[in-house]
């Protein structure tokens, strides 16, 4: 299903957790948004604009985010498993406890990302050489 930028606003308003998994919401703009706790695994967020947004806790197992913007979004505790990421702009992002496993991230921009000991990441993926910084 895809969604208009004013049927996104309008549910966004909602004070329920929000269930948008599957839902096609490729090129929405969702910056600065607060989608903490929502569900959003399945989804195609292909091109999404996700600048700042708050994405804690936010389920997007499987996601398709191929090319979003997620510069300075939080993803803590995030579970990220399977998604594609690839082309991503992950710059500035907080990926404290997110769970990276199975995630595709090539060609993603994490220069400046942070993230902690308890983010899990691929076998073989090192955070490091691609300019993400490990807080203690």
């Amino acid at each position: 299903m895809q969604f208009t930028q004013e049927e996104l606003d309008e549910l966004l308003k909602s004070p329920q957790t929000l269930n948008l998994a599957g839902a096609d919401l490729s090129k929405a703009d969702l910056s600065r948004t607060n989608l903490s706790g929502a569900y959003l695994n399945a989804a195609k967020l292909r091109y999404a604009i996700l600048t700042s947004a708050n994405l804690s806790d936010v389920n997007l197992s499987s996601a398709n985010l191929h090319g979003a913007i997620l510069s300075g979004a939080d993803l803590s505790d995030s579970n990220l498993r399977g998604a594609d990421l690839s082309g991503t702009k992950l710059n500035n992002a907080r990926l404290h406890y997110a769970d990276l496993i199975g995630a595709n991230l090539s060609g993603a921009d994490l220069s400046g990302a942070v993230y902690n000991a308890g983010t899990k990441w691929s076998d073989g993926f090192d955070p490091l050489a691609a300019g993400a910084i490990c807080e203690v």
